[in-house]
């Protein structure tokens, strides 16, 4: 019995456990327990060694620190927590690495700017909804869900400031007021918020080059006020003698005008009451600045920077050289007549744009609150011009320039002339950077027009299958038609100067319905300017119900275009032209369907064999046409058949890719490669 005891108190008894009132009491009850169990042992060994008696019991719930470490020890229990140990660590670090090589090989998104076509309103002509006859901010917000119905995400709004409308809002009174003629700064605060509810971006013309004459900066420039009277470029002139230069305004005649109040001549490069301001001024450049910072903190998604090659001037001020020396000088009128040598794209422009561009960066530093900024310049057949405008890896400037080639397709129809536009941007743009495509806006007739109806669905094709980003000028997407103006009905300044180079035949209201003033107004009967004649067919309420209207066609290839990764951001690559048709296809590598376009521009039916391109199925089956009897059909490659103004899209599978035979023929901006067994992109 006394060796009983000794075993209990030597071997079993915890005398470190005690009670929440601190009491060891228990541990006589515990040590009974034990006692009654481990009895034959402890006869079996009168005098066990002390590590042996904690051997003779098994792990329990509330053990000692000393019983613990002594089972932990044990391999049973210690390799089984090394091996959950260390793989803990291994996966932690395959997980890590797998998420840092996933972003690093993982292609740059796409920004919204680059998501969807950008649609110009031209807010005179969109909706009226008090019934002047004038489109209106709260006439935009009542027609938002026309953009979503054609996947429209960007929304470029022509220049609602306050202005005495000379030049229909480019003639700039105050930049930081709304004209009342559209609305109030309070509708234009609930436009932008229910844009943003739906998902929509609104990008601003911004007009950095001139003023109004009735600007408050102009006006004490004219009076010499010294913080402002170098604002504006003033040169000493005689009000009866010749003008300072020979520079001419794009509207026609001499840039100079003389001012009594100043006594001085100003510049202004579009109309008298356009005085240019002089961006040499560092106060100029800084207000400017400080009204681009105004409107960024509202909330605005972007600008389009208006005539930008023009706000610089060379300060010497020298007659420009004549195209044609041997005119007599007092017959130089138009701007076609001299080389804009000292009048544009100025040393130093570039500069102050990306000024501009800086403080558009210091608002898109949150996610999905980029500030997009697109240049307006007309280069013409000098492109290297344009191209400076995009940004480079070092320095940034716009995200792109406008692309205003497509512009001339109506001038010679066929596929060569098409793809010889194209050609124009794409083998002259910086590697690596966004194209973008322009097909009409308020300068130039409508492709009805110009180009003619029959052509209006496979330009619009055109424009939703390349790469990059298309913008519609409103009325474009249901295939409007110029209207006639007679000369009293004339509104824009330009026409008023010369008839022929009146604007306002596009500028006509939008066609809504078949109702009165096609919709454009419904309170009374009075219109801007006359709406076209056609309205009661030609109209977004009658084309939505007819899935082959211009609409319907326009809307399901808007919507392709994002859903279709071969589309969105794939390879661009030439397949076919000649006198009629123009053929190219869009590609991804790992993606196993692929897009062939041949789109007939011609003035006559066509067949086109592709049977030499081995890429390409034998047989290939139609997804839309702009003929819409024709979808669904299937053509062998060799015989694909087109008829006048006539386009195809066509998706095929393929696991073969035509661009790596072909890279001269092929672009992409951003290359990247799609793996279908995880379903991600990737960079190759």
């Amino acid at each position: 019995m006394s060796v009983r005891k000794d075993s209990v108190e030597m071997g079993v008894t915890n005398q470190g456990f005690q009670d929440a009132d601190g009491d060891a009491s228990d541990s006589v009850s515990e040590a009974e327990s034990v006692e009654k169990q481990e009895s034959t042992g402890v006869k079996m060994d009168p005098d066990p060694d002390p590590e042996e008696k904690y051997n003779q019991m098994k792990p329990y719930a509330g053990m000692p620190k000393e019983v613990l470490l002594l089972y932990s020890s044990q391999a049973r229990y210690r390799v089984p927590r090394e091996i959950l140990f260390w793989l803990t660590v291994c996966v932690t670090l395959a997980l890590v690495a797998i998420t840092i090589t996933v972003i690093a090989l993982s292609p740059q998104c796409m920004s919204w700017w680059q998501a969807s076509p950008v649609y110009q309103v031209y807010p005179r002509s969109f909706k009226d909804s008090d019934g002047d006859g004038v489109g209106d901010l709260k006439g935009i917000m009542e027609k938002l869900d026309h953009f979503q119905y054609l996947n429209i995400k960007s929304v470029w709004i022509s220049p609602f400031y306050r202005s005495p409308m000379k030049d229909f809002g480019y003639d700039v009174e105050d930049f930081r007021e709304i004209d009342p003629l559209f609305g109030t700064m309070q509708d234009f605060d609930k436009l932008l918020a229910e844009m943003h509810d739906r998902g929509l971006k609104l990008i601003m013309d911004f007009i950095p080059n001139h003023t109004s004459d009735r600007h408050r900066w102009f006006n004490l420039s004219r009076i010499r006020d010294p913080h402002y009277e170098d604002y504006y470029v003033w040169v000493d002139c005689d009000p009866n003698g010749p003008k300072p230069n020979n520079w001419v305004s794009i509207f026609g005649n001499s840039s100079w005008t003389y001012d009594e109040v100043r006594g001085q001549c100003y510049l202004h490069q579009f109309l008298k009451e356009q005085p240019d301001l002089n961006f040499r001024n560092p106060n100029v450049v800084q207000d400017t600045i400080d009204t681009i910072h105004f409107w960024l903190k509202k909330g605005v998604d972007g600008f389009r920077m208006d005539a930008v090659k023009h706000i610089l001037e060379a300060p010497h001020l020298r007659n420009e050289p004549q195209v044609d020396p041997n005119k007599p000088p007092e017959l130089v009128t138009t701007e076609w007549d001299l080389h804009s040598d000292y009048t544009t794209s100025q040393v130093g422009l570039h500069d102050l744009l990306r000024q501009f561009r800086a403080a558009l960066d210091t608002y898109s530093r949150e996610p999905g609150k980029y500030r997009f900024m697109v240049m307006e310049s007309y280069d013409y057949e000098e492109v290297e011009k344009t191209m400076r405008y995009y940004s480079t890896p070092l320095v940034r400037e716009s995200d792109f320039p406008f692309n205003f080639y497509l512009l001339d397709l109506p001038y010679n129809a066929s596929g060569v002339w098409a793809k010889h536009l194209v050609h124009l941007w794409m083998g002259n743009m910086p590697k690596g950077e966004w194209p973008n495509w322009v097909v009409g806006n308020h300068d130039r007739h409508r492709i009805s027009s110009s180009a003619g109806p029959a052509y209006v669905r496979v330009i619009n094709m055109l424009l939703l299958t390349l790469p990059g980003t298309p913008t519609t000028y409103y009325g474009e997407e249901i295939g409007m038609e110029n209207i006639n103006v007679t000369q009293s009905e004339i509104q824009d300044p330009a026409g008023k100067y010369n008839t022929s180079a009146s604007r306002d035949p596009e500028r006509s209201p939008m066609q809504w319905s078949s109702d009165m003033n096609a919709g454009f107004n419904s309170i009374t009967n009075v219109t801007w300017l006359p709406v076209h004649p056609d309205y009661e067919t030609v109209n977004v309420e009658v084309q939505k119900k007819d899935e082959g209207s211009v609409l319907s066609q326009y809307s399901f290839l808007s919507h392709l275009r994002e859903s279709e990764l071969a589309l969105h951001r794939g390879w661009f690559c030439y397949v076919h032209a000649d006198a009629n048709v123009f053929s190219y296809l869009r590609e991804l590598d790992g993606l196993d369907r692929a897009y062939l376009m041949v789109l007939n521009f011609g003035k006559e039916s066509a067949i086109t064999d592709l049977s030499y391109i081995p890429e390409l199925p034998d047989q290939l089956t139609v997804q839309l046409s702009t003929n819409h009897v024709n979808n669904g059909k299937v053509y062998q490659k060799s015989q694909i058949k087109t008829e006048v103004g006539e386009g195809l899209v066509i998706q095929y599978s393929t696991s073969q890719r035509y661009n790596p035979n072909h890279p001269e023929e092929c672009y992409i901006s951003q290359k990247a490669c799609y793996l279908p067994t995880v379903n991600i992109l990737y960079k190759c």
